[in-house]
């Protein structure tokens, strides 16, 4: 799949982005395609910016995330992007906690971890710890873009939502 990065952040630069790094790699390992990638201030409306123009653009067909999905306040990726979805998945942040609880406790609770799906685009945000990413990807996220997992995954679905969306 074709795939766009974001890393929402006031003070990750390309040089320290390891959760992007981490993102890039695992993308990559599982046989996708980065075609995007970009780190923008924790601001709702830059981020609204951005991941609009890559919501419409028909050559991405997933966007993650990683960052400002938290409580301190800046951390505005969920009120930046669920706005702008169709449908939640609200599975995955369910999921996303339920597995970061083994690692770290209650403090999964402040993790705002979260996907959905807009204008045929699945968007899956992750929490800004590497540790966070590694997780989500290899434990949810993989098993979902791989059109071999069974008995679904939004591999299989994609090209249906650009059907829908057209209609």
């Amino acid at each position: 799949m074709k795939v766009a990065i974001l890393t929402v952040s006031d003070t990750r630069t390309r040089d320290n982005d390891t959760s992007g790094d981490a993102l890039e790699a695992m993308a990559s390992a599982a046989g996708h395609q980065v075609i995007a990638r970009n780190i923008v201030r924790d601001n709702i409306y830059a981020l609204r910016a951005l991941v609009s123009a890559w919501i419409f653009d028909e050559n991405i067909e997933v966007i993650l995330t990683t960052g400002g999905t938290g409580f301190t306040g800046r951390d505005s990726t969920p009120e930046a992007l669920i706005p702008l979805f169709d449908k939640e998945i609200l599975g995955f942040g369910e999921l996303f906690r339920q597995l970061s609880f083994s690692d770290i406790g209650t403090s999964t609770i402040q993790s705002r971890a979260f996907g959905g799906i807009a204008n045929a685009t699945v968007i899956f945000s992750l929490p800004g710890s590497t540790g966070a990413v590694r997780l989500g990807f290899e434990k949810i996220i993989r098993a979902q873009l791989d059109i071999n997992n069974k008995p679904c995954n939004f591999a299989e679905l994609a090209p249906r939502f650009r059907e829908w969306a057209q209609n």
